[in-house]
């Protein structure tokens, strides 16, 4: 019975080293194809990192050349803005004693005030509207009745602001005159009416006829007897 014991685990340890040697074992032919067949990393040549100053330059001199007696004179024809722009036909030449003139060529006088809107010229009357010559209330305010300001409610979209001249020197614009002006959406600047002509210049030429308007009283006004 011991023998027999013995036997057995002898003979299967001899079927198990039989089996490992019978595996496949890689050849030196399949591992030199591996190899050759294995990709290989390709190094990218390193290129040169070049560094380039980062402070202005200046114009470099010739050694021995003496610099500049003075710097170069401004030339403030490159610092107009509004240079190339062209300037509305409205835009306002002259301030007369009893009108103006205009940029096209057209003329307002015989004690005529001027209502520039949208490119185009009206003979402007608000004495008319408010039936006598004093444009100025009791508390030295300028006032006008909503029927002098009628043709803004004929036009549309109105222009978004408005510079009123009220003749040779600057006053105050009576509240019930503003307040009616502010319903028709429009804002207010009043002034003389030489620096209301100059303003409308400027502000037409930059940002257009549509924009902005103007109502001017002649610099010859006096009140209750008007510019003649």
């Amino acid at each position: 019975m011991a023998s027999r014991s013995f036997t057995r685990p002898c003979s299967a340890h001899r079927v198990v080293r039989q089996a490992l040697s019978q595996t496949i074992r890689p050849s030196h032919s399949s591992i030199a194809a591996l190899r050759t067949s294995s990709p290989t990393l390709s190094h990218a040549p390193t290129q040169p990192i070049s560094c380039h100053r980062a402070f202005h330059e200046g114009p470099s001199r010739r050694k021995g050349e003496e610099p500049p007696a003075q710097a170069p004179p401004t030339n403030f024809g490159d610092l107009d803005i509004l240079g190339n722009t062209p300037i509305p036909s409205t835009s306002v030449d002259v301030c007369m004693y009893d009108g103006f003139g205009l940029n096209s060529g057209a003329t307002i006088t015989d004690g005529n005030g001027a209502l520039l809107v949208d490119g185009e010229v009206f003979n402007w009357r608000p004495w008319e509207a408010k039936g006598s010559m004093n444009l100025t209330n009791k508390k030295g305010q300028f006032e006008l009745p909503p029927q002098a300001f009628a043709l803004f409610d004929l036009i549309w979209p109105r222009p978004d602001l408005l510079i009123i001249g009220v003749g040779p020197s600057i006053m105050p614009l009576a509240p019930a005159t503003r307040r009616h002006l502010a319903e028709l959406g429009m804002r207010v600047e009043i002034l003389d009416t030489r620096n209301a002509a100059s303003q409308f210049n400027l502000l037409a030429t930059e940002r257009g006829v549509s924009d902005v308007a103007a109502a001017l009283i002649p610099i010859g006004w006096k009140d209750g007897v008007g510019a003649k």
